[in-house]
């Protein structure tokens, strides 16, 4: 991620459309033409729909020009788009990166009950993947779930690791909690 000058400011973008490759390659265009730097980008499809997360970073008349393109894509193309002005985030210097990794038979309520099991120990949530498949040896409904999490200073690692996976357990989850990693190519 580049780090912004103290006159640079963030806009994210949230843009639906059908078609991913003209949707990352429209957007990245406009970026680069507005004179804005990309930090981040995310693309993920979603049925006959793609979506694409974008935060971009510039002076303050770049990150207008942005919004006026984009919203003028928007009407061309027929994306939908949502667009916010963000600040950076501040530095935590001492939280620690972990990852929980949850597999289990689909029910409605699990992600539901993993995001107030960490709430409630005050741990962050970065980013989070959830995906359902069809187990190829039975036939029912699976969920995996990947959530990268922010501990914060001064938590006991050892007891937060047993209280999750006796919280697991009660909901018949097979969970791993461990510390995040960077992921090499």
């Amino acid at each position: 991620m580049v780090t912004p000058s103290v006159r640079e400011q963030f806009l994210v973008l949230s843009v639906l459309g059908k078609d991913p490759m003209d949707l990352a390659h429209l957007l990245c265009r406009t970026s680069l033409e507005s004179r804005c730097v990309m930090d981040m980008a995310r693309l993920t499809r979603h049925g006959e729909y793609s979506a694409l997360v974008l935060q971009v970073s510039g002076s303050w008349d770049a990150l207008a020009r942005m919004e006026s393109a984009v919203t003028s894509l928007a009407k061309k193309h027929g994306l939908r788009v949502n667009l916010t002005r963000s600040s950076p985030l501040d530095d935590r210097p001492m939280a620690l990166p972990y990852v929980a990794y949850v597999s289990a038979v689909y029910r409605p309520d699990i992600v539901s009950e993993l995001c107030q099991f960490f709430a409630s120990h005050r741990i962050e949530l970065e980013q989070m993947n959830c995906d359902t498949y069809l187990a190829p040896q039975t036939g029912g409904l699976m969920l995996n779930a990947t959530l990268t999490l922010i501990l914060p200073a001064g938590i006991q690692i050892n007891w937060l690791r047993d209280q999750f996976l006796d919280f697991a357990d009660a909901l018949n989850l097979d969970a791993l909690i461990e510390p995040w990693r960077p992921q090499t190519p």
